[in-house]
């Protein structure tokens, strides 16, 4: 219980001081890159030394806080997975029949489980406290930036980056569409494999080895339609994350050189333009692990129905 409620709140709070400390970089950056477009400012070397004490004193405490946060997430990862290895041994000894892969359900499903659901947990979370807490810095920004041909009115750059996210999102949708059932064949078929392998391990001689083979063939063949629908997703990831960096560029750089808007700004603007829209496509960027955690969730929601079953059979 304290883990699952206190760890976790210990967890979300790490993460909203280290979103904080992002927020305090997102300010520095604009005043510091003014700073770099105006050297000869009086006191202007004074100033540059001052930034970076400045820095110091954000991202060392940042790296500090990160390493904490991602060592505790694996604790409270690896305790998710002991309470469903424990309550799985208990039911699955209670169970008389015959259930496919259950030992590997046991074992490998709930130890990919708990590392997928540590890495996707910690990346919503700092997603959504990212959201709350630099949507409001773009919405300010802005105000600082006029471009003739968005026609968003107030705090368009926001509804830019949301946009952009959403269409992005739904394109990875559509490209992405038969990845979570191919992931649920490729576990089967490495599971049958396994099994096998497990049984020859005790009576090698009599190996049926084109039984093992043919086994084999079947997990090589979904690992190949698997490596080709990835290929062209990969394409399509790699080429939106590429576009969104350089977006906020091609859409203000013009009037960086009018004098319209500061290095500064500019620079202000890409970083929580960038920081929102990662937050709203990070369906995009997590795509793979999402089609692998979905994978998961269905063999051990499917395990947990076989137990219940069998169960209830016995009874």
């Amino acid at each position: 219980m304290w883990w699952s409620y206190g760890g976790l709140a210990l967890l979300v709070g790490l993460i909203l001081i280290t979103v904080q400390q992002t927020v305090s970089l997102n300010a520095w950056r604009g005043e510091f890159y003014n700073l770099l477009q105006k050297p000869d400012i009086p006191n202007g070397l004074d100033k540059f030394w001052g930034f970076m004490q400045q820095f110091a004193m954000i991202a060392f405490p940042f790296m500090l806080l990160r390493s904490l946060e991602n060592y505790l997430a694996s604790h409270y990862a690896f305790r998710w997975r002991q309470a469903l290895t424990t309550d799985y041994l208990q039911r699955w000894q209670k169970v008389f029949g015959h259930i496919e892969g259950a030992s590997q359900r046991i074992q490998e499903d709930c130890m990919r489980f708990a590392i997928q659901t540590e890495s996707l947990g910690l990346a919503v979370a700092r997603a959504c406290l990212t959201l709350i807490s630099f949507i409001p810095i773009l919405w300010v920004l802005s105000a600082k930036v006029t471009v003739p041909w968005l026609p968003l009115g107030e705090g368009s750059l926001f509804w830019l980056a949301l946009v952009t996210a959403l269409g992005g999102t739904v394109i990875s949708w559509f490209v992405g569409t038969y990845l979570p059932g191919l992931e649920y064949k490729k576990q089967r078929a490495e599971a049958a494999f396994r099994k096998q392998l497990v049984y020859a391990e005790d009576d090698r001689p009599k190996i049926d080895f084109q039984e093992l083979l043919t086994l084999f063939l079947g997990v090589r063949s979904v690992n190949f339609k698997l490596y080709n629908h990835y290929a062209y997703f990969a394409l399509w990831g790699n080429f939106y994350n590429q576009l969104m960096i350089i977006f906020p560029y091609l859409l203000m750089g013009p009037y960086l050189f009018t004098g319209v808007i500061t290095l500064g700004v500019l620079t202000q603007v890409s970083d929580a333009f960038g920081r929102v829209n990662d937050s709203f496509s990070l369906l995009i960027d997590r795509w793979t692990d999402i089609t692998e955690l979905r994978s998961i969730y269905r063999r051990l929601y499917e395990f947990e129905q076989l137990l219940d079953h069998e169960t209830s059979s016995a009874d």
